[in-house]
C-alpha cells in the first residue's frame, strides 16, 4: 500500500502544472478628495455613494490584479486599507472581494518642490509639486492583488528626472531657453506620480510583471506645452525602459510575462495627448492590444454627440466619458498592454447600456461611481 502511495505521488508531481486564467484591470477610480484624510473619513463613514458604486463595479468585474488611479495615499495606507475591508464585505448577492497584497508607496503627487514648476512666478501652488497635487498623495494610485507581490522586488522610478530621458523633450520659453528656468529642470521629476516595476507571483508559480503608471493630463499649461510634453515622456519612459536605456535600471527589464496599465491621460487619434508617443507604445512589438470594448461607450458617445461627433478614433474602445461641448469628448485614455508572451482570452470595459441593470452604477451623467470605466483582460 505505501509502494502504491509513493508510486501515486510520484506520478501527480510528474503530471504538467496548467496555468490558470486571471484577469488584470486598471480603473481610475475618482476617489480623490479636497483634504488629507477625507478620503479615509468617507470610506470608514460607509455611506458614500460614489464609493458604494465603485464597490460593486468591482465586485462585478472581479479582477485578480488590480491598478487604481486616482486614490489618496497616506503613509500608512489608511485609507486604502480601509477600502480593501469595503471590497471583502459581501453585498446582496456579490460575494466579497479580498485583496491580501497591495504596494503602494509615497509618490510625487503634492510633495512641494520648492520651486516655481509651473512658471506663474509663485511657489507652494499645487502646480509646484514634483506632481500636481494640493497635498501629499492626491491622486495617487495603488496596486492590489490576490496573488503574492514581490515589494522588496518591485523598482519605483518616481524620483527618476525628467531630464535624464533619453533625447528629452523639455518645456521651453519663445527664445529657446528653458521653461520655466534651468534651476527648475535641475530638480523636475519625470513621473508625476509614479512608474512602477512590480513582480507578482501567480498560482503556478510563474511571475508577472505590472509596469504602472499614471501620465499628467496634456492639458492646463500654456503656449509651451508644459503638461503635454510631459504626458508624452511620461508615456515614452516604458518604450526606453523595455530598451533598457533608463540610467537608474539595476536589472534588465522583463522580456515576457509582462504587462504596462494605467490611466495614460492620451488617446492614439483624438484629444490633446500626445498621439505620436501612444502610438508607439501601442504599435511596439514586444505588446499587444487586445482592444477592450463596450457597447455602452457607442451608445454614450451617439447620444452624447457634440465633441464626439468629429472623433477619429473607434468610440467602442473609449474608456472616459468626459465633457463634450467644447471638448474632448469621449476618448480612450485607460489601457492594459499585455507581452505577447501572454495569452488574451478575452477583454472589455465596463460600460452597461442605459437599458442594463448595471446602468445605475455608472449613472445617467455618466459619473456616478468615476469619470473614466474600469478596462479589464483575461490572461493565461
Amino acid at each position: 500500500m505505501i509502494r502504491l502511495a509513493l508510486t501515486i505521488a510520484a506520478f501527480a508531481l510528474a503530471l504538467p502544472v496548467f496555468a490558470e486564467p486571471f484577469r488584470v484591470a486598471t480603473y481610475n477610480v475618482a476617489l480623490s478628495r479636497k483634504g488629507p484624510g477625507v478620503l479615509l473619513h468617507d470610506i470608514v463613514k460607509g455611506n458614500d455613494p460614489q464609493i458604494s458604486a465603485v464597490a460593486n463595479i468591482l465586485r462585478q468585474t472581479r479582477p485578480d490584479i488590480l491598478l487604481i488611479n486616482e486614490f489618496d495615499h497616506d503613509y500608512e495606507n489608511r485609507a486604502l486599507r480601509a477600502f480593501l475591508d469595503v471590497l471583502a464585505e459581501d453585498d446582496g448577492n456579490l460575494a466579497g472581494l479580498h485583496y491580501p497584497y497591495y504596494f503602494a508607496p509615497p509618490q510625487n503627487t503634492g510633495v512641494q518642490s520648492g520651486l516655481d514648476l509651473d512658471g506663474d512666478g509663485r511657489i507652494g501652488d499645487a502646480s509646484d509639486a514634483f506632481g500636481f497635487g494640493h497635498f501629499r498623495g492626491q491622486y495617487a494610485m495603488a496596486l492590489v492583488s490576490r496573488f503574492p507581490i514581490n515589494t522588496d522586488g518591485a523598482k519605483d522610478y518616481s524620483q527618476f528626472l525628467a531630464r535624464d530621458l533619453r533625447n528629452a523633450d523639455l518645456p521651453v520659453h519663445d527664445d529657446g531657453s528653458p521653461f520655466p528656468s534651468a534651476k527648475a529642470q535641475s530638480v523636475q521629476r519625470l513621473s508625476s506620480k509614479g512608474h512602477w516595476d512590480v513582480p507578482i507571483t501567480l498560482p503556478d508559480g510563474k511571475v508577472i510583471h505590472i509596469l504602472a503608471s499614471h501620465p499628467t493630463p496634456p492639458v492646463f499649461d500654456g503656449p509651451e506645452d508644459q503638461n503635454g510634453k510631459r504626458n508624452g515622456e511620461e508615456i515614452r519612459f516604458w518604450t526606453e525602459y523595455l530598451d533598457g536605456r533608463i540610467e537608474a535600471q539595476s536589472a534588465p527589464p522583463p522580456q515576457h510575462g509582462f504587462a504596462i496599465m494605467g490611466d495614460l491621460n492620451a488617446d492614439p487619434s483624438d484629444g490633446e495627448g500626445n498621439h505620436q508617443a501612444n502610438k508607439q507604445l501601442l504599435n511596439d512589438e514586444r505588446l499587444q492590444d487586445p482592444k477592450p470594448r463596450s457597447r455602452g461607450a457607442v451608445l454614450a458617445s451617439e447620444s452624447q454627440g457634440k465633441a464626439n461627433t468629429s472623433h477619429l478614433g473607434d468610440p467602442a474602445l473609449d474608456t472616459a466619458d468626459w465633457r463634450d461641448d467644447p471638448e474632448p469628448g469621449n476618448l480612450r485614455v485607460d489601457y492594459v498592454r499585455p507581452s505577447k508572451s501572454l495569452k488574451v482570452l478575452d477583454s472589455g470595459v465596463f460600460w452597461p447600456t442605459p437599458d442594463a441593470p448595471l446602468f445605475d452604477l455608472i449613472g445617467l451623467d455618466g459619473n456616478a461611481s468615476s469619470d473614466h470605466r474600469l478596462v479589464w483582460v483575461d490572461l493565461e
